[in-house]
């Protein structure tokens, strides 16, 4: 029996967008989905059980940081990532094939793999399709991604198309390499840079293989916001209907709207909790900047409209001086606001498409937050 099965609840009578179900091993996901990511084994500035608390279903985590900071083998001995860091519902891990192309100078790609230098001590390592699913089998997650080569934004054809068909080949190689399909599932992943013949392409030839799940990689990486709708439309439409999908990378509201109108299921992003850190927050109105000195003698709360424990607790003026003075409660605070303002968008996107209004509850989103 495989790890992962989807059942689709609803579509939408005019658009891409559905609502669906995901079974995982460690629980139900109600998709669309927003996934924090907890990238070395926690989401940044947040206890797990307080990631429960504002509706989370499922977490990702960092193949790359993971494997060199404790050491896969560390977190097998502990039990696996769930019992390591005490979280008992789903997790996603990537590849670590972002984190290894994005090192630059650092790494050097082969058919074999990626060879690469560690950005905390220098030490060379190489990670292939292979080693890429053995750290994530010892991780223990619900959900490995597939091995892949990210084409960066620009790139030229001949480049993209080689990445795409090595990617391709890689998948073939982690699928052999994956021994538990009941415990763990592969999701493949869609590359083809912003070339939509080779998009086809790759949707066709990973589709084959007849993985639990798909996601859709090399979007949200530098292209304009209009070339990436363009290509996430057609890229869509490529991909099994009846199978997970998800776009890698994307966590700001207006491309979460996009992406679900467009029949995407899941989605990931470090956004929500790397803002909150620089003291950037997302409300029901649009973006606020804590520091601005205009919230000194602000005692009304980040968002009237939310009910996260930071609104029911806490005044701008409050969160302004957390952040002026570098107190740790600050990231805390903002990102438990910015998480639960997110992981609540989706639910109302859910809700807004079951009840056949999501155009209407998507163009009232967007009058209310004012920067679109």
């Amino acid at each position: 029996m495989a790890a992962v099965t989807y059942e689709l609840i609803k579509r939408d009578k005019t658009t891409k967008a559905r609502r669906g179900r995901v079974r995982a091993p460690h629980g139900v996901i109600e998709t669309p989905v927003f996934m924090p990511v907890g990238t070395a084994a926690t989401v940044k500035a947040m206890r797990p059980e307080e990631v429960k608390v504002l509706g989370a279903e499922i977490i990702l985590s960092n193949t790359y940081h993971l494997y060199l900071r404790p050491g896969h083998d560390v977190v097998r001995e502990a039990g696996g990532l769930h019992k390591f860091m005490n979280w008992d519902r789903p997790i996603l891990t990537d590849s670590g094939g972002f984190q290894v192309f994005s090192l630059g100078d650092l790494r050097k790609i082969t058919e074999e793999g990626v060879e690469f230098r560690s950005h905390i001590d220098g030490s060379k390592h190489m990670l292939s399709p292979e080693k890429s699913i053995e750290v994530q089998t010892a991780l223990g997650s619900d959900i490995m991604m597939a091995f892949d080569e990210c084409a960066p934004y620009p790139a030229d054809r001949d480049y993209v198309k080689q990445s795409m068909e090595r990617t391709t080949r890689w998948l073939k190689r982690c699928k052999a390499a994956q021994k538990d399909t009941e415990r763990q599932a592969l999701f493949g992943i869609m590359q083809g840079g912003m070339y939509k013949d080779l998009r086809k392409q790759s949707a066709e030839e990973i589709a084959e293989l007849d993985l639990p799940g798909y996601a859709i990689g090399g979007l949200s990486v530098g292209e304009p916001k209009e070339l990436m709708c363009e290509i996430l439309d057609d890229c869509v439409d490529h991909l099994p209907a009846d199978k997970p999908r998800y776009l890698m990378g994307v966590g700001t509201p207006d491309y979460l709207f996009e992406g679900v109108e467009r029949g995407v299921d899941m989605f990931d992003c470090v956004l929500p909790t790397r803002i909150a850190r620089h003291g950037m927050v997302m409300t029901s109105a649009g973006r606020v900047n804590i520091k601005n000195a205009k919230y000194e003698r602000d005692f009304t709360p980040l968002d009237p409209e939310c009910d996260c424990y930071t609104c029911r607790n806490y005044s701008r003026a409050y969160l302004r001086h957390l952040f002026k003075c570098d107190e740790i409660l600050s990231a805390m605070l903002l990102s438990n606001h910015n998480l639960h303002f997110l992981v609540s968008l989706m639910k109302n996107i859910r809700k807004a498409i079951e009840e056949d209004r999501f155009s209407e509850y998507k163009r009232e989103f967007y009058a209310a937050y004012g920067r679109f």
